[in-house]
């Protein structure tokens, strides 16, 4: 087993796997404590646009789903925030029509044959260097604006009035968490794809509020559970040669069950 280390692809997928639940960790905490898993679902899904943009333009796909998905999370925190009694009608509209434009941009360009299901369920095995740059980069950013904002972004959380009161822009950090939400997302796009990477940023996320008294060490926990369910996910694909991302999640689904199987019986 240890002998597949040799290989660069491996390598790759390991810091990928990393990095991405470092990101997972740190965020999906602020999207569960902020009850916005569907607005970041959303927001994931959408992001297929920016794929199928970069594709049509032949621009990097992670830089197209970057720019694609910020913008997408600045429409929906404005429109969330001026119109809260229709937000599933409003995500789930963002949502379609998101998907859509990618397929639509990666049906019109010529040649194009690569299997787009990768980007959908994730092929953390195909990361390339340049990936891992990228990921490097978005990692350091989220890690830097939420440590220097923690305070900040600690009492938007909990309470938003509150916040308010005390002059903070609660508009400001709540559209400031969906952008951040949205680079995480991007992030993720090659380990567990479009499709599973809100159970990526939940599951370790649920888990860590049994042991976690704070915000931050929740972050801390999420991370680490994070990187453990990945690392395993990525044992469970080499060894019976199946999807990367379904392997990681369906880890991390295990053990919530017997945790929770656990903390039934006690």
């Amino acid at each position: 087993m240890l002998e597949v280390l040799q290989y660069d692809f491996i390598q790759n997928a390991l810091i990928a796997g990393v990095l991405i639940s470092i990101a997972a960790g740190i965020i999906g905490s602020l999207v569960v404590v902020n009850k916005i898993t569907f607005l970041t679902g959303g927001i994931a899904h959408s992001s297929y646009g920016g794929i199928g943009l970069a594709i049509y333009l032949g621009i990097p796909v992670l830089f197209g789903a970057t720019v694609f998905a910020v913008i997408t999370a600045i429409i929906i925190a404005i429109i969330t925030l001026k119109n809260r009694t229709r937000i599933d009608a409003i995500i789930g509209m963002m949502w379609a029509s998101g998907m859509a434009i990618g397929i639509i941009f990666v049906d019109l360009t010529p040649g194009y044959n690569v299997d787009l299901m990768s980007y959908l369920f994730g092929s953390i095995v195909a990361v390339s260097n340049e990936d891992i740059y990228y990921m490097t980069i978005l990692d350091l950013f989220i890690i830097g604006i939420v440590v220097y904002f923690y305070k900040e972004i600690l009492a938007v959380s909990y309470d938003s009035e509150f916040a308010s009161l005390r002059g903070i822009n609660v508009k400001f950090f709540y559209t400031l968490i969906l952008i951040l939400a949205a680079l995480c997302v991007v992030a993720a796009i090659k380990a567990v794809g479009l499709i599973l990477v809100i159970a990526l940023l939940t599951i370790p996320t649920y888990l860590a509020e049994t042991f976690a008294s704070k915000l931050s060490s929740m972050m801390i926990i999420s991370s680490v559970l994070a990187t453990i369910f990945t690392i395993l996910g990525l044992v469970v694909s080499y060894l019976y040669d199946i999807s990367s991302g379904a392997s990681i999640i369906m880890v991390a689904v295990l053990v919530l069950g017997v945790v929770k199987v656990l903390k039934i019986k006690k």
